[in-house]
C-alpha cells in the first residue's frame, strides 16, 4: 500500500504543497517537460510560512527531478509511438 501524505515528515508535505503550486515549464519545440518554474518559490515559502526552507527546497528539488524524469519518459514514449505509426502509414 502506498504511503499517505500524513506518513511523511512535515517538510516533505510542505515540499509537495509548494510543488503543486509552481507552474509547469514546457519546451514548445520538442514538447519536453522542463520542470517547474521556480520564480515564485520565495513568495510561496513566505505565504505558507515555511520555517525550514533549506530542507523543504531540498525535498522540492528531489520531487521536481523525479516528476520531470517521469513525465519526459512518457512524452518520449508517445513520440516514438507516433513516429512508428507514421512510418507504418508510408
Amino acid at each position: 500500500m502506498p504511503p499517505e501524505m500524513d506518513d511523511f515528515p512535515s517538510e516533505v508535505q510542505e515540499a509537495f504543497l509548494v510543488h503543486s503550486c509552481l507552474p509547469d515549464r514546457w519546451d514548445g519545440t520538442s514538447g519536453m517537460f522542463m520542470g517547474k518554474d521556480w520564480a515564485a518559490l520565495g513568495t510561496l515559502l513566505d505565504v505558507f510560512k515555511i520555517e525550514d526552507k533549506k530542507t523543504v527546497v531540498w525535498f522540492l528539488k528531489a520531487i521536481d527531478d523525479r516528476n520531470s524524469n517521469s513525465i519526459n519518459e512518457k512524452v518520449s514514449e508517445r513520440q516514438k509511438q507516433a513516429q512508428s505509426r507514421a512510418k507504418m502509414k508510408k
